[in-house]
């Protein structure tokens, strides 16, 4: 298997969930008080049978009005069009952005040919409980299309694929795991985001349940590391796909 981050950016994020490009260089983190500063990166996996891109982005364009995260994955030699699986954590819209391409004279699916794989909870929740951090008129398009696959629970897609139905981020968060032969890479989504997470324990307060998603980190991370695991972090700092390993009680990035 081939895993590949497909870079989106750094942003801020405000009450508003407006997400905004923020660049350390040229922008200072005191003009945008309240802020949330993440770093967006979906993931490309390349396995025997299928093309997966983990989580969507926030399908924003370059400047040649090209969605990124197609010019991500045409850097990497690929089309959109060969992408056969869309696996979502959640629907959260830097998580399902990217999932539509729209513009202002047309709207289409970004991966015309995939399976967008989505919790049935995660979607009744985003229509039924109105939040900012859901975009519904993306879904209602979705929809339409006829390329959603619902799952519920834990389970698997197929021989490789299997996913676990984790709450804690938000109520339906899943994570993915793809197995060939002795290698296997998680998809955490936001459940384990980024690798410093691990490294310290912590209850975030824009997690639906704090503690719960405390615990999946250590879980996740003790299961990594011993199953030697291939960790693919969204919102990654700095490294984007790592292994976990041991140290003493607490964990470390390889």
């Amino acid at each position: 298997m081939k895993a590949l981050a497909l870079y989106e950016g750094s942003y801020s994020v405000d009450s508003t969930k407006t997400f905004l490009p923020f660049d350390p260089a040229i922008h200072s983190t005191k003009d945008r008080p309240g802020s949330l500063f993440i770093y967006v990166q979906p993931f490309l996996l390349k396995t025997e049978n299928d093309l997966i891109v983990f989580d969507a982005g926030l399908g924003f364009r370059n400047d040649k009005n090209e969605l990124i995260i197609h010019e991500n994955i045409r850097k990497a030699g690929f089309e959109p069009d060969d992408v056969s699986l869309v696996l979502m954590s959640h629907l959260h819209f830097d998580h399902s952005g990217g999932m539509i391409n729209k513009t202002d004279d047309n709207i289409s699916l970004s991966f015309p040919n995939a399976e967008y794989v989505i919790q049935r909870g995660e979607w009744e929740a985003a229509y039924s409980k109105p939040s900012r951090s859901y975009k519904t008129e993306i879904f209602d398009f979705l929809q339409r299309s006829g390329s959603v696959h619902f799952v519920e629970g834990n389970g698997k897609l197929n021989d490789s694929i299997s996913y676990e139905l984790t709450g804690g981020h938000c109520e339906y968060h899943q994570v993915f795991l793809v197995k060939e032969g002795d290698e296997t890479v998680f998809f955490g989504g936001d459940i384990l985001p980024e690798p410093e997470q691990l490294l310290r324990k912590f209850m975030a307060k824009y997690d639906f349940d704090g503690r719960r998603a405390m615990e999946l980190r250590q879980e996740f991370g003790a299961r990594a590391a011993e199953g030697n695991w291939d960790c693919l972090f969204y919102h990654a700092k700095s490294k984007a796909i790592a292994k976990v390993g041991r140290e003493g009680e607490g964990f470390r990035i390889l």
